[in-house]
């Protein structure tokens, strides 16, 4: 069908891997919680478009460049586990300033802060950046992918169009719950002080683990 080899075993492998936590479901969550529904969809687009650049790259051979050369594929995933430590670095500042002012009050219309830069921040656009700055993602779409597309079809480009937008269907909705589910965590922020400077702690903690984790893969 359309070049497209076992597909069921493609959705159950797809419904898996967009379960798997990662730094852009946790940014997503946190800027739900932060700024609401509207603003956490405009970051949920720059996973999706994130996503879409990373797949068609993927097609088109970028990862296995990226695979061969050692020296591109290090400065790639280095300027990726930078970026998510200074993410963890502004999300640890931010806790450090809830914990210090915990037994103020709060006004109901406070949003917690999980990160350091507030109404600056520009969430769609570093989405993007966190989906981009990920090698290893490239090399999973390639090998992953692959598996599924018939060798000796006409049309190669058809299928991994299918099999993109697959995937991309499971995490607008994955991202779809998260976002509401957040919305609710900013009403439990908003009144406990002690829980958003503690998640903020944790939601810091991932993203220092995102980028040690990023500085330690390899390209095999």
């Amino acid at each position: 069908m359309l070049g497209i080899t076992d597909l069921p075993t493609y959705v159950l492998g797809t419904v898996l891997i967009v379960l798997l936590p990662g730094p852009n479901s946790l940014y997503v969550l946190s800027v739900a919680a932060r700024r609401g529904i509207r603003t956490a969809y405009g970051a949920a687009c720059g996973v999706f478009l994130g996503d879409t650049v990373l797949m068609t790259a993927s097609a088109a051979g970028v990862a296995g460049l990226l695979k061969a050369n050692a020296l591109l594929f290090g400065v790639v995933k280095y300027a990726g586990a930078v970026y998510l430590a200074w993410i963890a670095f502004g999300m640890a500042r931010a806790a450090v300033g809830m914990w210090r002012t915990r037994h103020e009050a709060v006004a109901e219309s406070a949003a917690p802060e999980l990160s350091g830069e507030g109404a600056g921040e520009a969430p769609f656009r570093r989405a993007l950046v966190i989906s981009l700055l990920n090698p290893k993602a490239i090399l999973f779409f390639i090998s992953f992918f692959v598996q599924f597309v018939e060798p000796g079809y006409a049309h190669p480009a058809l299928s991994f169009l299918v099999l993109g937008t697959i995937a991309q269907v499971f995490s607008f909705c994955y991202l779809s719950t998260l976002i509401l589910g957040g919305t609710y965590l900013a009403a439990q922020f908003r009144r406990r002080k002690r829980l958003s400077a503690g998640l903020t702690s944790g939601a810091a903690a991932l993203f220092l683990g995102f980028a040690a984790k990023l500085s330690l893969a390899s390209a095999g």
